[in-house]
């Protein structure tokens, strides 16, 4: 099979060009966070960032800007109470705010992991339950926002939302957590409800097995609003990173190239699974979550069916990303500034250029 690599390597690298794809800046940021957007233009001095999103740049100089941050942190805030409002009317569930939002919306599809989301959504919930009160006191709470829609066909990514939403229940009722962690998932995803979700992103989830996402555009609409993201070496998250900057952008995981060679490893090893996952699969076959006999096809695809999707290689330095932002999130002064940041440095990710 011939890839882009033989016809550059037959016709010269001149006859090939790279143009990464964008979104606009009029649907992801003025319709949809029409208060970020006023700021934007009363800072900036006009709308002339809306065609020439490169201008947003300037903002870099507000990023130290007292009064600024506040209005900005503001503007957040009233974000999160809106998609708040949203859960409640939707499932029921109350969520605060104050809590950190860390949100992961897209098709369900085992390479996207959403599966090794919400099996560190129970790493986190089984780590709060071994905690005192004290320890309890000291956490970042967290609510995990999941949404997306399986296809008619795949039963697995069907699984991943039964999990989701029987992890859900368990967590949400649970009063010794004192409501340091909530779950939700969102129903009927759409772009519509993106519209209200986006802007009220923290951290947004891009966490792809390294090689397998061609590019992506939600991670540009989540970093344009001021979120902050957690992902893979995958997909536009690399170009993301490469403007944004290291401080400003989480991320773990495997690299590309090692990919085959852990999966080799998996087909003819007996690689042990990462002792963390471990537990928190016993923990679902001890039907804490229900009936563990529904989600033996999501646990197979971790053990007999080899890992393909790499989720136990790359779940020790998930959790050890997560620990990180807990720690970020903790100094609001520098999240806000590295929040106005992401937003000003993501000029290159226009689709009018």
């Amino acid at each position: 099979m011939l890839i882009f690599k033989d016809f550059v390597k037959y016709y010269g690298s001149e006859k090939f060009g790279n143009v990464t794809n964008g979104i606009t800046p009029r649907r992801w940021l003025h319709q949809a966070n029409p208060k970020l957007g006023d700021l934007i233009t009363e800072a900036l001095g006009n709308k002339d960032w809306l065609k020439k999103l490169s201008l947003l740049k300037e903002l870099e100089s507000f990023a130290d800007d007292k009064d600024f941050k506040k209005r900005w942190a503001e503007i957040k805030h009233s974000n999160k109470v809106r998609l708040a409002k949203h859960i409640k009317a939707q499932t029921g569930i109350i969520v605060s705010p104050n809590a950190l939002f860390d949100i992961q919306v897209k098709r369900i599809h085992e390479y996207k992991r959403q599966l090794m989301n919400i099996l560190g959504v129970i790493h986190r919930y089984n780590s709060l339950k071994k905690m005192s009160s004290k320890e309890k006191s000291q956490v970042v709470k967290r609510v995990v926002i999941l949404g997306g829609k399986a296809a008619p066909g795949y039963d697995i990514a069907k699984l991943v939302i039964k999990l989701i939403n029987s992890v859900a229940d368990v967590i949400n009722q649970d009063k010794s957590i004192d409501d340091t962690l909530k779950v939700v998932f969102i129903p009927d995803y759409n772009v519509s409800v993106a519209e209200v979700i986006i802007p009220a992103s923290d951290i947004s989830q891009h966490i792809s097995t390294a090689g397998t996402e061609a590019s992506g555009t939600s991670n540009m609409k989540f970093v344009l609003n001021g979120g902050l993201i957690l992902g893979t070496v995958d997909g536009a998250n690399i170009e993301i990173h490469e403007e944004i900057g290291d401080d400003n952008i989480f991320m773990f995981g495997h690299l590309a190239d090692q990919v085959e060679d852990l999966r080799h490893a998996h087909r003819y090893r007996n690689v042990p699974m990462e002792p963390a996952l471990q537990e928190v699969i016993k923990d679902i076959e001890s039907y804490h979550y229900g009936d563990p006999h529904i989600f033996a096809p999501l646990i197979d695809t971790l053990t007999s069916g080899k890992d393909y999707y790499l989720i136990s290689d790359d779940f020790g330095s998930y959790i050890s990303a997560q620990s990180l932002i807990d720690e970020a999130y903790k100094d609001q002064d520098d999240w806000i500034r590295k929040s106005i940041l992401c937003t000003a440095r993501m000029g290159k990710f226009s689709s009018y250029v």
